[in-house]
């Protein structure tokens, strides 16, 4: 019986962990627009990924028992890959609260 309960809970947090995705994708792709427009310029031709992936979960620095859910999304300009992450707060009352954003060029370097 502990086992099916078990079972039970991994599969429904399993579920609003993989529901952020739907909930916040169009969200994350508005910010990612944005994120490279502030780096680059709003005049810029760049584009945005469609695809919008998540990751795996990141512990909250200042509340290591909540974890915070992280949304990759990729952009580009001329030549140029830019990987950015969204992390989000899951939160009822705001499905989409967005706590923090990073931004870095795939390079070689």
């Amino acid at each position: 019986m502990r086992s099916l309960l078990f079972a039970l809970l991994l599969t429904t947090a399993g579920l609003c962990h993989a529901g952020v995705v739907e909930d916040c994708a169009a969200d994350a792709r508005e910010r990612a627009r944005k994120l490279l427009g502030f780096h680059f310029g709003s005049d810029e031709d760049f584009s945005i990924d469609d695809k919008v992936k998540l990751l795996a979960p990141i512990r909250n620095p200042a509340s290591p028992k909540q974890k915070l859910e992280v949304l990759e999304v990729w952009g580009f300009l001329y030549k140029g890959q830019y990987r950015m992450h969204f992390i989000y707060s899951p939160s009822r009352s705001t499905p989409c609260l967005l706590i923090g954003q990073e931004i870095i060029e795939f390079a070689k370097l």
